[in-house]
């Protein structure tokens, strides 16, 4: 055979498995890459759910007005749950089973994403930024996983140690749904005893649409508990610290993971969460309002939607952000494994969350610091770093 007619050859071979490989990657077509999110948009994580696919949705809306990702636009496909563990599953089914996303984004809630991976792990489909902290997220196989920030059990071990460093306190109770979510934060609570020179005195868990929390806080103040870490729902999270303050239990410190560290959370009128604690992984939004990359996305945000920007709208802006690095670094000849590739090569300072993001090979966690932060006169305010 000649020169000539091996490179022809040749060259056919290569283009049909470049074709090849594209006809296999689900979600991706000559002008499109479909991404899907299973999440709560009515639901008692609705005030999470909804600003982060806002957010998400600007930065796209963006990028495809632009022009895409070399040449491609993005479809945002979203699936309301409203926090139903059947309803997660149909979702899920439906987006990669018969709308053939390419990946998933943002899609909130541990038990939801756990059901999840059973449909996505098999296909390889990638998860990234899930609104859930839980350890599971990052579960074996982890190829196809990519995470935003440290753990629910890391950022409780966090906020308990800061809290018995500042104050002494030393008896540590939970209050939590009985989910994979709220069994994570206790786990945190009840494991760290001996590393941090705590006691876990008590616990009371909760049902997701629970109203009256005046037995379970009358329990909790009768076991001399110092701090309790939550893991509720949002509303429920503010009632039970409105409920301490009218039984007149003011000694108690309240602690939640970033899954409560939102800014309407901050602002319920009258004071009624002033000393409420959190540890998460990023600095509150508000708090950094005048510097200018957050000033940008705060005006952006707010004259699209017609409502302010929080914490969980810079998030979903972020994670889309990280999603479209990793695709124009996969180029066009998009697979799961060029994506995989180009997402472990992922490493930025993000001015608009403050904090470094980088992945590499077996590290798929974005951010690694905790901040902890407590409400004051209806803010969030910064008290440490780790």
């Amino acid at each position: 055979m000649n020169t000539l007619m091996k490179s022809v050859l040749g060259s056919a071979l290569a283009l049909g498995m470049t074709q090849a490989a594209w006809a296999q990657t689900q979600g991706v077509s000559d002008d499109e890459i479909v991404i899907g999110s299973v999440n709560d948009l009515s639901g008692i994580f609705a005030a999470i759910g909804v600003p982060a696919i806002n957010g998400a949705n600007l930065k796209i809306d963006e990028v495809n007005e632009a022009g895409g990702v070399h040449g491609r636009k993005i479809r945002f496909v979203v699936e309301d749950h409203t926090y139903q563990l059947p309803k997660a599953a149909q979702a899920y089914n439906k987006l990669v089973n018969r709308d053939g996303v390419f990946a998933m984004m943002l899609s909130l809630g541990t038990p939801h994403n756990l059901a999840g991976f059973k449909i996505m792990d098999p296909k390889g489909i990638p998860n990234l930024n899930p609104l859930s902290a839980a350890r599971e997220m990052l579960a074996e196989p982890i190829d196809n996983k990519y995470t935003g920030f440290a753990s629910y059990y890391d950022q409780a071990i966090a906020g308990i140690e800061y809290l018995k460093d500042e104050f002494g306190y030393t008896n540590v109770c939970a209050m939590y749904l009985p989910t994979d979510f709220g069994i994570e934060i206790s786990s945190a609570a009840k494991e760290s005893t001996e590393d941090l020179g705590t006691t876990f005195v008590a616990e009371t868990t909760h049902k997701p649409d629970e109203q009256d929390f005046v037995g379970a806080v009358q329990k909790l103040r009768s076991e001399n508990c110092e701090t309790i870490v939550m893991a509720l729902g949002v509303r429920a999270g503010i009632t039970v610290v409105g409920t301490a303050k009218q039984l007149g239990w003011t000694e108690a410190k309240f602690l939640n993971t970033s899954a409560g560290f939102l800014e309407p959370v901050a602002a319920v009128p009258n004071g009624v969460t002033d000393g409420l604690y959190a540890a998460a992984g990023w600095v509150d939004l508000a708090a950094r309002a005048e510097d200018p990359v957050p000033a940008a996305f705060i005006e952006a945000y707010e004259e699209e939607y017609g409502q302010p920007a929080g914490g969980f709208a810079m998030l979903g802006y972020n994670a889309a952000e990280t999603l479209i690095m990793a695709l124009e670094a996969a180029g066009p000849d998009l697979t799961h494994e060029s994506f995989k590739t180009a997402m472990e090569s992922v490493d930025y300072y993000s001015e608009l969350l403050d904090t470094q993001i980088s992945y590499g090979p077996g590290d798929h966690q974005g951010a690694n610091e905790i901040t902890i932060s407590v409400v004051e006169d209806g803010k969030w305010k910064l008290l440490a770093r780790q």
